[in-house]
């Protein structure tokens, strides 16, 4: 069992460690860093940080001694040639045409937004999911990274715009995570590595869905049936889905969640097909984060949220809710948790489970921990900045 705590936040890096009186904040690191997201590999230990600075430009930190120093790495970069097709946030008095020509433009590096680490039988390998919507991958540790040219040139965006112009349509949506940056553009915010053979991903792309690779990274293939957008034309479309976090069961590989934008979903047979569980009469629907007990397949919490236009707790109420019959029922988990005036939402990565602990975080600041599973919470801290990222270490 953990007991230690990453968070991402708004102004630096911080790791709670849990003792006899409580759990304890160390001093911050990156101090008036923006943190986008923050984790341990799993294999060694390393603590990983990313940073989003805005003047420098988004870069990588690591620690090998537990967080007592931090090493920052050198900047990914898009190589030259790498474009993609621009696209602007729709207006509701302005319908897309589309018989407009593409237009195109140089991919610049906006924001490291998840990494995941492949198993062991893959040493040194990290995935970076990014703003503009590129895979990255380091095969030595995260010296160098190397942008994932087949996931770029899929046909799903238009095909290899290295090469020249587009072949195929881009069925990639911006996602307005990005407008922070003054750009539409799509963003890979999950990688989700199966523990049995690291050479088998799914990434989740806001706004695309679920693509996977079943032979590292050298081809993909959309992993969307039985997702629905409520918004699009065609509800059950191949692309086109926004995914807000997807997650797996470690012990049970072909079980995965996921809080999508639509409602949550989960997958039994290793995202070949999903089902819609959501519960709207009991607010199970929107929110942004989901996570999977490593050990039950028929076990996931998510934070609900009001719809788009809120984000907030519900009526003013917060709670978690959780699953163990396979999203068949929900429970809603308030213990501890403030009950009116609350005005928290938790961001995507901003939720964990580690062996029967639940932890989670908000843009207000506030931390929760659960030490039994979710029926019950403490606040470990009330005034911490907004926390972008929560990770057991």
């Amino acid at each position: 069992m953990s007991d230690q705590l990453l968070l991402g936040t708004r102004k630096g890096t911080l790791i709670l460690d849990r003792k006899a009186s409580g759990w304890t904040p160390r001093p911050i690191a990156h101090a008036g860093m923006s943190i986008s997201y923050a984790a341990a590999d799993p294999r060694d230990g390393t603590l990983w940080a990313a940073m989003d600075h805005a003047h420098w430009g988004p870069k990588l930190s690591r620690s090998r001694d537990g967080g007592a120093t931090w090493d920052n790495q050198s900047q990914l970069a898009y190589p030259k040639g790498a474009r993609f097709i621009e696209q602007h946030l729709p207006l509701p008095d302005q319908e897309p045409n589309p018989d407009a020509p593409p237009a195109y433009k140089d991919a610049a590096l906006l924001k490291v937004w998840m990494l995941g680490f492949a198993g062991a039988d893959q040493p040194g390998v990290i995935h970076a999911g990014t703003l503009p919507g590129g895979l990255f991958t380091s095969r030595d540790g995260g010296d160098t990274w190397e942008l994932n040219r087949p996931l770029w040139n899929h046909d799903s965006r238009g095909g290899d715009l290295f090469a020249g112009p587009a072949t195929s349509k881009n069925q990639w949506g911006g996602t307005p995570a990005a407008i922070a940056y003054g750009e539409f553009v799509p963003g890979i915010h999950s990688v989700v590595v199966d523990p049995r053979d690291s050479n088998h991903l799914y990434v989740a792309v806001s706004c695309a869905g679920v693509v996977e690779t079943r032979d590292g990274g050298r081809t993909w293939a959309g992993a969307n049936r039985g997702m629905l957008n409520d918004y699009l034309p065609n509800p059950e479309a191949e692309w086109g889905h926004d995914p807000h976090f997807v997650a797996l069961c470690a012990a049970h590989p072909d079980r995965l969640w996921q809080q999508n934008h639509t409602g949550v979903f989960t997958s039994a047979d290793g995202a070949r097909s999903w089902k819609r569980v959501s519960h709207a009469e009991q607010a199970v629907h929107f929110g942004f984060p989901i996570a999977a007990d490593e050990r039950d397949p028929l076990t996931a919490w998510v934070v609900p949220a009001t719809g788009d236009n809120e984000r907030m707790s519900v009526k003013g109420g917060l709670f978690v809710a959780r699953t163990s019959d396979g999203g068949a029922t929900w429970q809603a988990l308030r213990e501890g948790l403030p009950q009116e005036h609350s005005y928290d939402i938790v961001y995507r990565h901003a939720l964990d489970a580690r062996a029967g602990r639940v932890a989670f975080a908000s843009t207000t600041g506030n931390v929760y921990i659960s030490e039994d599973r979710g029926d019950s919470w403490r606040c470990v801290g009330h005034n911490f900045p907004p926390v972008h990222s929560v990770r057991f270490v």
